[in-house]
């Protein structure tokens, strides 16, 4: 008995001690969240106070679900990177396809400067008078040479009068018969329908009014050239020269200008 008695009295010896040592106290943890929780609602409150303060308007109290906004808050921002890839994919398409665009239009305008180049080109070359003909000086003296004119102009061969007197006017300027060949010129020019050089022709055969035979009815197809070239008033002054420079004129060659003007 005396062991027994002896484990009795270590126990209550050492019961004292043990008692000493703090344990943990598991209403500690729970007061803890108690105390969390009522500063939240405190906090809340304190919110809603303000608000009816500072807008004097009905709040609403919801109760906090903090775990279930931030769960909202997450979809939210799933939701806002999935927008964000699908934007991302649409502007990379947009590039592509704006790059690709580019570059078509560059082609395009490449092929746009091509054509407008061809196209003034062309132009140009349209506005550049023809080569002049060449007209060959006669190798003959001046009387042979106006006599082979005039007869090729009677045959009806009025291209080959023309280059005969074109060459005749050419080789010999100042030959007494000049004037009159470039009236016989001006009237091949009139029949290939070349208006202002015929006009050109009939001003230098009447220049200083040459009293002749053939000046009058030059100073009438001059008239005609100045009308075909759309210059109506010139030819009006050039018939009312008719009747004052050449009265004796014959009644065929003075009719226009005895005719009504407009």
């Amino acid at each position: 008995m005396r062991p027994f008695g002896l484990l009795l009295c270590a126990a209550l010896i050492a019961g004292p001690a043990a008692a000493q040592v703090p344990m943990d106290d598991p209403l500690d943890s729970r007061d803890a969240k108690r105390v969390d929780r009522m500063e939240k609602v405190v906090r809340e409150l304190r919110a809603i106070i303000f608000q009816m303060r500072d807008t004097g308007l009905p709040v609403v109290v919801q109760q906090a679900d903090t775990e279930s906004r931030l769960g909202d808050v997450g979809r939210r921002l799933g939701d806002l990177e999935q927008t964000l890839r699908q934007l991302n994919g649409t502007l990379e398409s947009a590039t592509q396809e704006l790059s690709q665009s580019r570059r078509e239009n560059q082609a395009l305008q490449t092929q746009v400067k091509d054509l407008t180049d061809r196209l003034i080109a062309t132009e140009q070359r349209l506005a550049e008078p023809p080569p002049a003909e060449t007209v060959a000086a006669p190798t003959m003296p001046p009387a042979e040479a106006f006599t082979q004119a005039r007869q090729l102009m009677l045959a009806g061969d009025y291209d080959a009068a023309e280059r005969a007197f074109a060459g005749f006017v050419d080789a010999y300027p100042d030959a007494a018969r000049t004037p009159e060949a470039r009236y016989w010129w001006g009237k091949t020019l009139t029949v290939r329908g070349a208006h202002a050089d015929a006009a050109g022709a009939y001003i230098g055969a009447l220049r200083g009014w040459p009293q002749t035979s053939w000046a009058p009815d030059g100073v009438v197809e001059l008239a005609r050239s100045l009308v075909r070239l759309n210059k109506p008033t010139d030819a009006c002054q050039t018939l009312a020269e008719l009747g004052r420079r050449y009265p004796q004129a014959p009644a065929p060659v003075a009719a226009p200008a005895a005719a009504p003007r407009p």
